[in-house]
């Protein structure tokens, strides 16, 4: 067995790239709460990078694919939406279904890189944790996820021998924040 989990990244500075101060107090506080990673891969974005350094994480590999959003995708499905409306995009087998099959392909791949047993992180961005997550479980109840995922919440998956799992990774209320 395998588990991966992926988070978006935390809050940063708008316009900037950098974390905003509350963003590294959350990451903090989700890193705390964390169990220790074999594996720890970010997108090559500064925020998402960040993001797990103050969640108190080394970062192993840092991937353009993380973090590259292709404009078509953007235009076909738009941010944020509630997973209902990304799974129906992905079903409709356009730039997002391609995109979406992409990024769990890449995560089952990260995970591989772990022992049997053993635990990998992905920080990234919103619309790609939906987007894989729809690709990676597509016979979930997608609707019943509800709304996007926001700062710091994401999704693990679970790799065994009967296949696929995974539990959304939702913060409390108190903490969640969605924003674009």
């Amino acid at each position: 067995m395998r588990v991966l989990d992926i988070r978006r990244h935390t809050m940063r500075r708008k316009p900037g790239a950098h974390l905003s101060r509350e963003g590294v107090a959350l990451a903090r506080k989700v890193g705390e709460d964390a169990q220790p990673y074999d594996l720890v891969v970010t997108s090559t974005v500064p925020r998402a990078v960040e993001t797990a350094i103050a969640m108190g994480l080394e970062v192993d590999q840092c991937l353009d694919e993380l973090g590259q959003l292709p404009d078509p995708v953007y235009a076909e499905v738009g941010w944020p939406r509630p997973f209902a409306h990304i799974a129906a995009a992905v079903a409709a087998g356009g730039p997002a279904a391609r995109f979406a099959k992409e990024q769990a392909r890449l995560w089952e791949d990260i995970a591989g890189q772990v022992p049997d047993g053993g635990r990998a992180l992905i920080v990234s961005h919103g619309l790609f944790v939906e987007l894989g997550a729809v690709a990676s479980l597509p016979d979930a109840d997608h609707a019943a996820w509800g709304e996007a995922i926001g700062y710091c919440e994401g999704i693990r998956l679970v790799y065994d021998s009967d296949g696929r799992g995974g539990t959304l990774l939702r913060l409390p209320e108190e903490n969640r924040l969605i924003e674009n």
